[in-house]
């Protein structure tokens, strides 16, 4: 099997790393265009529009064997889908909102290959319930000044800085980080892709 992540993001490298030995990295380009108001919908919208990219792209002679893993997270607060920030003021923004309540994180997945010469796609989707504690404003603005969210989906990352505000999960951790690696592993399992 030959494995491509869609996705240019060091923590999903890291994560996938846990489920399979070997893989390139060749992240998707196009912008990130959604039709869907769901986060859930959200980021199966946007994992499938990666790994296609990236597995039509990929113009090897015959796909069979290859196997292109997308994925898209979101944090949702009160039907709310909060991206990456624009700057620490818009970073500050939403860790205002986050602080001292329980938000959703959404990880969408799909996985593009080919089974018996017919090219198949399965998308999926993980949510994870994050608890925050009460912050000051200080602690606010001396994270959002720090540089840390501003590549980060809610503006934060629960493996850095931002994890002392950290009370709870309830679900899948390695979803918040951005790949969901138990579930990606039972799909990649079912679909006879390991």
């Amino acid at each position: 099997m030959r494995y491509i992540l869609a996705s240019g993001s060091p923590r999903r490298k890291e994560l996938l790393a846990k489920v399979i030995a070997e893989f390139e990295v060749i992240p998707a380009v196009s912008e990130e265009n959604c039709d869907e108001v769901e986060p859930d919908k959200i980021v199966e919208e946007l994992s499938l529009k990666k790994a296609s990219e990236i597995f039509h792209k990929n113009l090897t002679e015959s796909r069979q064997g290859l196997v292109v893993i997308g994925a898209d997270t979101v944090v949702s607060y009160n039907h709310r889908v909060l991206g990456k920030p624009a700057g620490s003021q818009e970073a500050f923004e939403m860790v205002k909102m986050l602080q001292g309540r329980t938000h959703s994180v959404f990880t969408g997945v799909t996985l593009f290959f080919v089974d018996n010469n017919e090219t198949k796609h399965v998308t999926f989707s993980e949510c994870t319930k994050v608890h925050v504690s009460a912050m000051t404003d200080e602690e606010i603005q001396e994270y959002a000044d720090s540089g840390e969210p501003l590549d980060k989906a809610g503006a934060y990352g629960i493996q850095g800085q931002f994890g002392k505000y950290i009370t709870g999960i309830d679900g899948d951790y390695y979803n918040v980080v951005g790949l969901p690696v138990a579930r990606l592993y039972q799909e990649l399992k079912a679909n006879h892709l390991l």
